[in-house]
């Protein structure tokens, strides 16, 4: 409620600003994600959503969550620290972004591409608490929220459950994602990155690339 509160109050302070919603559902490749996920199951046996205890029954039109992924291994040539970035989608509508340096240095764009993974995992999971307190219900047909992400190798080691990785310092990451993967709250699938709209909350983009990758998206 405080929030929405801040949202009106900005409006009433920015009264020539408005706020739109689009409605209309994403148009996504299914064939970017795996069509079975029970075999993590076999992995992660008590891996469950968390659901709110107690929340309002689900009214109106149903809604499908996606979400962008990048990181910018080694990016801050100082630290040489990575970042990391993503942007959350209800529907077609952009509702939570992050653009953050990383607190640890990676030796690997595997690693520091998990590590964003993680983040982003990590801010799905508040949406999807959040809206299902909203009252909204989530798509039965597409209940997992879909992660598109530009790196072949995450994607591959969150979508075959016969990898393994025995970095401690990465497993963390990288068994967070699976671990949710296996309570279907979210999928993830490969989109190369010309197309990967977190790019431009990584990087410094041209304005003309910057506006291409999110009217590809949008319109």
């Amino acid at each position: 409620m405080r929030q929405l509160l801040g949202i009106f109050s900005y409006l009433e302070n920015k009264y020539k600003l408005s706020i739109f919603m689009d409605p209309n559902l994403p148009i996504i490749d299914e064939s970017k994600f795996p069509n079975d996920t029970s075999e993590f199951l076999e992995y992660y046996r008590d891996a469950k959503e968390e659901l709110p205890t107690k929340f309002p029954r689900p009214r109106g039109k149903s809604v499908v969550t996606t979400a962008f992924v990048d990181a910018s291994h080694a990016a801050n040539k100082v630290t040489r620290r990575s970042h990391s970035g993503h942007i959350l989608f209800v529907n077609r509508a952009p509702v939570k972004w992050h653009s953050k340096r990383q607190t640890t240095v990676e030796t690997s764009a595997f690693s520091s591409e998990f590590i964003a993974m993680k983040h982003c995992i990590e801010d799905i999971e508040y949406l999807r608490f959040k809206l299902r307190m909203f009252g909204i219900p989530l798509d039965v047909n597409k209940p997992e929220t879909r992660i598109l992400c530009d790196n072949e190798a995450v994607v591959k080691n969150s979508s075959k459950v016969e990898s393994t990785l025995h970095k401690k310092h990465s497993s963390v990451a990288y068994h967070f994602a699976r671990w949710n993967v296996a309570a279907k709250v979210c999928l993830i699938g490969w989109i190369p990155t010309g197309q990967n709209i977190a790019d431009a909350m990584t990087k410094v983009l041209p304005e003309v690339k910057r506006n291409a990758l999110f009217y590809d998206w949008v319109y």
